[in-house]
Order: C-alpha cells, then sequence, then structure tokens
C-alpha cells in the first residue's frame, strides 16, 4: 500500500493547527505513559496551575510533553538527529538514565521478548537518512517515510527511555514543517495501536500497523 499525503498546509497554518491541538495532543502522547488525568485537569497543567489528586509523576509527564511540544512548534530549522535529541532530553528528562543521549545498553520492551540491538550514532543517523532521503524511491511521499520512521524510531528504541514519545515528536516536527498533518493516537485509539505494535515489535512486520495508522491517526486542516 502507498500512503499519499492527506493533507497540504503551508507551515504557519500547521503550526496553527498544531497550537490550537496542543493540550489534546499532550493529554494523548502522556497516556503512552500510563498517566491518570483528565483532559480537563491535563488543561490545568498546562496553563501552569496545580491540580489536586494528581500524582507528581503524571504533572511531570505532562509538563515535560508541553516543553517538548512548544518547542516542535516554536522550530522550523532543517531536521537532523539533534532535533530529535532535544525532543528526548525533554519528554525523558525525569525517566532516562541519560536523557538526550543515545543507550549504549539493552534494554527491554514490554509485551514482547524481542531485544533491539545497541546501535551506534552513526549507525542511527544512517538509518533515519536512508528513511528520509532514500535513493531508489524518489515517488515517495513524505507521510509515507514519516510512518517509516516512526516505526523504525519505535523499534529501535534509540533512547534509554521515552522512545514513542520522541519517535511521535520527532514525525511531527517534520509533518508540521511539511504540512502534510499531525500524527497522534487519541486515549481511545491506544488498545488497538499497543496490540498493533506488540505484533510489530515481535515480527518485525510493518504494513499492518502503518495501514492502521494512515487511515486512523493522521489529521489536518482540509483547505
Amino acid at each position: 500500500m502507498t500512503y499519499p499525503d492527506k493533507y497540504q498546509m503551508t507551515i504557519k497554518q500547521a503550526k496553527f493547527f498544531a497550537h490550537k491541538n496542543l493540550v489534546n495532543l499532550i493529554y494523548d502522547n502522556s497516556k503512552f505513559e500510563g498517566t491518570q488525568t483528565t483532559l480537563p485537569q491535563t488543561q490545568t497543567i498546562v496553563d501552569g496551575m496545580s491540580v489536586a489528586g494528581v500524582s507528581t509523576d503524571d504533572v511531570v509527564t505532562i509538563v515535560t510533553l508541553k516543553r517538548a511540544w512548544q518547542f516542535v512548534i516554536a522550530n522550523a530549522q532543517p531536521y537532523t538527529i539533534e532535533i530529535s535529541n532535544k525532543i528526548n532530553a525533554k519528554v525523558a528528562a525525569a525517566d532516562s538514565l541519560d536523557p538526550g543521549n543515545f543507550r549504549t545498553e539493552n534494554v527491554s520492551i514490554d509485551g514482547t521478548d524481542y531485544v533491539p540491538p545497541i546501535l551506534s550514532t552513526e549507525e542511527i543517523t544512517t538509518t533515519i537518512q536512508q528513511i528520509l532521503s532514500p535513493k531508489d524511491v524518489a515517488s515517495e511521499s513524505m507521510t509515507d517515510k514519516l510512518l517509516k520512521l516512526l516505526l523504525t524510531m519505535m523499534r529501535s528504541q534509540f533512547y534509554w527511555d521515552g522512545n514513542k514519545r520522541t519517535a511521535f515528536l520527532t514525525v511531527n516536527y517534520l509533518a508540521i514543517n511539511a504540512g502534510i498533518g499531525l500524527f497522534n493516537v487519541s486515549e481511545n485509539q491506544l488498545p488497538t495501536f499497543n496490540t498493533l505494535l506488540s505484533h510489530f515489535y515481535t515480527t518485525n512486520e510493518p504494513h499492518e500497523l502503518m495501514d492502521w495508522l494512515y487511515q486512523n491517526c493522521i489529521y489536518g486542516l482540509k483547505l
């Protein structure tokens, strides 16, 4: 299956759309970490106010996602791996052994026996370059490339922690600056996403997950 771009927005329009949906994006992304906050509570935390009955861990997850999304929306320089490193440094600031730096030891992934290999900085950079600038697939859409990048970053576990959040924010950084929409898994889509993701981790067969993400998880302004 090919994945044509669904949206054609200017960068200004894409940033506006992301900003208008900021709280929802933070709320949905926080569910990767199992936060128990409601959407109104998330809004209050994003606004900088305290909320009774919300754990410190949940508050930290939301605040770090807010900072990462603000970075994504505010910046437009050409992508390099340093963008992803900065995103990871923000989202995993309280979780990671070494926020913003690639892992140097094995990690396990919940729900699968797959153990991703440890990659060098050069290997990671080359992997991403080959996805974003393939030599033999000139007709590939940006959406196609970003779906591949999203899956590769999640399965490869480049960082010590925060890999799903970093992958989605990296892809959205590129998507916003290409004007092709936002990639987001909503809270009610999470059970299906987790099932498909676990299958992908185990089998390295990407098409079912890519198809589902393309059909259900890309949003934008129809102009």
